[in-house]
C-alpha cells in the first residue's frame, strides 16, 4: 500500500544543486526544514525536484526523480569541504545520497507557476500526477472535493502558503478569480469544533477575510452526502460572483453547469 511521504518533492532553485544532485548523486536537507515540514513524514524512499523560475523552460515543473539509497546526518562544512569556514559551518543536514536521476516520461506542472515548500506524497499519486496539486495528500473530505473540483475541470491550488497579517497559512483550496480569491475549507467535524481549535479558526478567517480572501467552509456531511447538490453549486456561485476563475493570466470565465455535461474547459492541459 503507498504511504503518504514515500515520495518527497523537495526543491530545486539553482543550478549548482541540481549538478550536485545529477553528478555527484546527493542532496541535502537542513535538519530544521525536515523538523518543521516533514515531521512524521520522514524518511522518504524516493525524492524528486521541482525546478523554480531559476530553469527558465524547465521552470516551475517536476522533470527527474530518483531511489534514495541512504541518509545521513552531516555539517555543512562535511558537504562543502572546499569552502571557507564561517557561521553556517555546523549547521546540520541530512545528506540525501541517491541513485542515478530518472526522468519522467512527463513533466508535472504547476499551472500557476506556484511556490512550493515540500511535498510529501506516495508513489502512486507521484506516477499519476498530471499537475503539481495532483501529488498532495490531503484528508479523505479534501481528496473528495479535489477529485469533484477536477471532474468539473475547475482550477484550484490545493495546500497554497499564504501570507496574511503576518502569519502563514496553508489553504485547503485557494481558487484565483477576476475580483477576488476563494478559499475552501474542508472541516472535519471532530477536528474543527473544539473549544481549544475555535480561536485558532477565529484568528485564521478574521487575517484571511482583511487581506482579500472569501472564506467557504464544508462539513464532513456536506461533502459526503450534499456535494452535488450543495457544495459544488456554492462553489460556483461564488466563482462566478467574483467574476469568473483565472484560466490563462488576466483570463477569466464564469461557470455554467447546465452545460452538457456540466465540465467547465480551462487552458493550459489542452494545448
Amino acid at each position: 500500500m503507498s504511504k503518504t511521504g514515500e515520495v518527497l518533492v523537495a526543491i530545486i532553485n539553482n543550478q549548482i544543486d541540481f549538478s550536485i544532485a545529477r553528478d555527484r548523486h546527493w542532496y541535502r536537507i537542513p535538519l530544521d526544514s525536515v523538523r518543521k515540514w516533514l515531521k512524521d513524514k520522514w524518511p522518504p524512499k524516493w525524492i524528486s525536484f521541482y525546478h523554480t523560475k531559476a530553469f527558465e523552460e524547465n521552470a516551475h515543473s517536476i522533470r527527474y526523480y530518483a531511489r534514495i539509497l541512504r541518509i545521513n546526518k552531516t555539517k555543512r562544512w562535511q558537504l562543502f569541504p572546499e569552502r571557507p569556514l564561517d557561521k553556517k559551518s555546523d549547521k546540520l543536514y541530512y545528506q540525501i545520497l541517491i541513485e542515478p536521476l530518472k526522468r519522467l516520461p512527463k513533466p508535472i506542472y504547476s499551472r500557476r507557476w506556484r511556490r512550493i515548500v515540500f511535498i510529501p506524497t506516495t508513489w502512486e499519486k507521484f506516477i499519476n500526477a498530471v499537475e503539481i496539486n495532483d501529488l498532495y495528500e490531503g484528508s479523505h473530505l479534501e481528496d473528495r472535493l479535489w477529485a469533484e473540483l477536477k471532474r468539473l475541470n475547475i482550477p484550484a491550488e490545493r495546500q497554497e502558503l499564504v501570507k496574511a497579517n503576518k502569519r502563514n497559512y496553508f489553504l485547503d483550496f485557494a481558487i484565483y478569480c477576476a475580483k477576488g480569491k476563494l478559499n475552501i475549507e474542508t472541516d472535519g467535524d471532530k477536528w474543527h469544533h473544539t473549544p481549544q481549535i475555535a480561536p485558532q479558526n477565529n484568528l485564521r478567517n478574521n487575517d484571511l477575510v482583511t487581506s482579500g480572501w472569501q472564506i467557504l467552509r464544508f462539513t464532513t456531511h456536506q461533502i459526503c452526502d450534499q456535494m452535488v447538490e450543495y457544495c459544488v453549486p456554492k462553489i460556483v456561485d461564488e466563482i462566478n460572483n467574483l467574476g469568473g476563475v483565472e484560466i490563462d493570466n488576466n483570463t477569466y470565465r464564469t461557470i455554467d453547469l447546465k452545460l452538457p455535461g456540466s465540465t467547465f474547459q480551462y487552458g493550459l492541459f489542452a494545448k
